[in-house]
């Protein structure tokens, strides 16, 4: 007979045991670096856990550890939201003599008398420069409810749900029990870290992808990277990504903490993971004594580490040095050099770009560079390969730019025997072989319809911050394109079931022989014959027709960004975009008009204009019309500024609104021509203060700044005709 079930009152008790001890487990692993179970133990537990929680569906709770894969796989992209208070980069220094300067610059800032190198200045602190994937973590009463990745500083990817799957990063935040912190949990927390793969763990899953024939990944931070984008956190979970807290964002209701050394401890009090190599420094010397010792410990670390980050400690000597538009005055990166590596200058290719650029590849004999293998750099253009006097045959220095992008840094010149050659710059275009064009040190193919320019601009346009069509790699559209089954944009939004299907098992096969060293071509044959007697591939084909569908309506903007039109991006688009309602009213525009678009000079304003006049663009759009895309605008139309309480002022936003949410009335702010900021201080003009507001309306009333109500907000909206 199966056993009884427990009565529910001792189930609850024990799913409460259970939680609290997987808890401290994963605190005791992640945060205090004392682990007290083995992960043999730890994965019993949680299975127990989830089968009494299954009994008992009214214990539910969404912050157990069993609910950090619960979440279903996402469809379409990550949702974009607005970051409350800005993640800025960190400016870089690689010498120590620099690192000094900058922080005299500080010390005279502040107002210390003398020579801070070697009187006493400000006290640092610093840390390890984790070489991962930033990310805002945003705790409420103590719950994790959002993540959101840096993206570019201002608005960057919720990936709340793949943040939950990793066990490095508290779901509740623990009350501290140190009276320092008064057994405070803040209102809300805004926690900046790096999520990272630990070494280990990016070798364990290449070895397994080894034996199951996949292709490698190439190094730990691109698989953190594509592991935390991807739609499903049960890979995120199987993955074992890490995190690690350096910095903080909004916060309210927090204690009374003076500097970041007391932040980091407050963190590891309340449970969230820290750098246990963070330290405090009463001078310089001592900072810069850490700097040069650790270089030679990080190689040991189970994660990349390519500097250390310093920061002035104090948090009100912070707030006086202030920012720039793109960095913090108070802190610096000190980058340590990259590591370098002899090999020989086999050959150069010239490549074809989206835009017609023409630049130079070099093919290198292999060597191990930095974890990886290296055999191919950029050459940038002609004028960099004839300042630095690079030949073909070269004995040359190679190494990854910030340990991701290999470079040839200069030619060993002593060892060249005279059998060099020199590297010339093509007379036509290797592709289509029209004539090359030269603006300054750059090369361009004269072509508008050159077949490798319409590749990559294709490769660009199906990609994630374009059009964004799930399904669709560079090898695929190398093969869909070689097969003559692509020869248009528009081409990608109708493929028929069985092209899909033979392109897909081209390009399988031509990697799999490759990897094998196998007959390329026989191997493709293999495929084809295969891809005829199976007939259409179902799965395939739905993946990419949801992804296609979903593609259509991205609007003017997104076709625009993704099109590689000549100095056309994502933000130039949204310009032309938000004046040009559809694309029938863009190629009626003239050069005047677009010359008075905001940021538009007239060298942008030609070429679009030139562009829009030429027979290929009449037919692209054509196209994708007759495709199904929208080529209409989803931009909001142009506010004048000028004429409501909005312009040129900063707001901050605080409190729970009853009608608005946080991101929605950010961006209604912004478009009204407002800027808006996460932190009060004597620069903010109004906040905005909603129920629950506390300390920032406090700081608000205190320095005397207009504070309105959500009434008087949605006044003023109504009035600039925002709302």
């Amino acid at each position: 007979m199966p056993e009884p079930k427990p009565d529910h009152s001792a189930a609850a008790d024990r799913i409460q045991e259970l939680r609290e001890l997987l808890a401290r487990a994963n605190t005791a692993y992640y945060v205090d670096a004392a682990p007290f179970m083995s992960d043999q133990e730890f994965d019993g537990l949680l299975a127990e856990l989830a089968a009494l929680e299954s009994d008992h569906p009214a214990c539910f709770d969404p912050n157990s550890p069993t609910q950090r894969v619960g979440g279903r796989p996402l469809e379409g992209e990550f949702e974009t939201r607005t970051h409350r208070v800005p993640m800025k980069s960190v400016d870089n220094t690689y010498s120590v003599d620099d690192f000094r300067a900058w922080y005299q610059r500080c010390a005279d800032a502040l107002g210390h008398a003398g020579d801070a190198l070697f009187a006493q200045g400000p006290a640092l602190w610093a840390d390890p420069k984790v070489d991962g994937l930033a990310i805002s973590l945003r705790y409420e009463r103590g719950e994790l409810v959002e993540a959101l990745t840096r993206g570019d500083g201002e608005k960057g990817d919720l990936v709340t749900n793949n943040v939950r799957a990793i066990r490095a990063i508290p779901l509740k935040l623990r009350t501290p029990v140190d009276p320092r912190w008064g057994g405070i949990v803040p209102a809300v927390l805004e926690v900046r870290g790096e999520i990272f793969m630990p070494i280990r763990e990016f070798e364990r899953i290449n070895a397994e992808r080894e034996r199951h024939g996949e292709e490698l990944f190439a190094n730990a931070r691109n698989s953190c990277v594509g592991t935390l984008k991807n739609k499903d956190p049960k890979v995120v979970a199987s993955r074992r990504l890490s995190f690690v807290a350096h910095g903080r964002g909004d916060g309210e209701g927090l204690p009374a903490l003076t500097s970041h050394s007391e932040f980091v401890a407050y963190l590891k009090a309340v449970g969230v993971p820290v750098s246990d190599l963070g330290a405090r420094h009463d001078s310089v010397g001592g900072a810069a004594r850490a700097i040069e010792e650790f270089a030679h410990r990080r190689d040991s670390l189970d994660c990349a580490v390519d500097g250390m980050v310093v920061r002035i400690d104090r948090f009100d000597e912070q707030e006086r040095l202030g920012s720039t538009a793109k960095s913090p005055r108070w802190a610096v990166a000190y980058k340590y050099p990259a590591e370098q590596k002899e090999t020989v200058l086999e050959k150069v290719e010239w490549q074809v770009g989206k835009g017609g650029t023409i630049t130079p590849r070099a093919t290198m004999r292999a060597v191990q560079v930095a974890g990886t293998t290296v055999k191919h750099a950029t050459l940038h253009n002609i004028e960099e390969i004839q300042r630095r006097d690079l030949r073909i045959g070269d004995h040359v220095i190679v190494e990854k730019a910030g340990e991701i992008i290999p470079q040839v840094v200069r030619a060993v010149v002593d060892k060249r025997t005279g059998a060099e050659q020199p590297i010339e710059p093509p007379a036509a275009c290797p592709a289509c072989g029209a004539a090359v064009e030269r603006e300054g040190p750059k090369l361009y193919c004269a072509n508008p319809s050159c077949s490798a320019r319409f590749r990559e601009r294709l490769k660009w346009f199906v990609g994630r911050d374009q059009m964004n069509i799930d399904g669709l790699g560079d090898d695929l559209i190398d093969d869909l394109i070689d097969e003559g089954q692509v020869r248009e944009f528009a081409d990608v939004f109708r493929f028929a079931p069985l092209q899909l299907n033979r392109a897909l098992m081209v390009s399988r096969a031509r990697k799999r022989a490759q990897k094998e060293g196998a007959d390329v071509e026989q191997k493709i044959a293999e495929a084809i014959a295969r891809a005829e007697k199976q007939g259409v591939g179902d799965q395939a084909q739905g993946i990419l027709d949801a992804a296609a569908d979903a593609a259509r309506n991205r609007g003017l903007t997104r076709v625009l960004a993704g099109l590689g039109i000549k100095h056309v991006g994502a933000s130039a688009a949204k310009t032309i975009a938000r004046s040009f309602r559809s694309a029938e009213e863009l190629l009626a525009a003239t050069e005047a008009q677009l010359a008075e678009l905001p940021d538009f000079g007239e060298v942008t304003a030609r070429s679009v204009a030139a562009w829009l006049a030429s027979d290929e663009a009449k037919r692209v759009f054509a196209g994708l019309a007759s495709a199904g895309v929208d080529l209409t605008s989803r931009e909001p139309r142009p506010v004048d500024a000028g004429t409501n309480a909005f312009a040129g002022r900063t707001f901050v936003v605080t409190g729970t609104l009853e009608h608005f949410g946080r991101t929605e009335v950010t961006e209604i702010l912004e478009r009204a021509g407002a800027k808006v900021a996460g932190s009060v201080s004597k620069k903010t003009s109004v906040v905005v203060a909603g129920a629950e507001a506390g300390s920032k309306l406090a700081k608000a009333q205190e320095l005397g700044i207009e504070v309105w109500d959500e009434s008087r907000l949605a006044t003023e909206l109504a009035a600039a005709g925002l709302k």
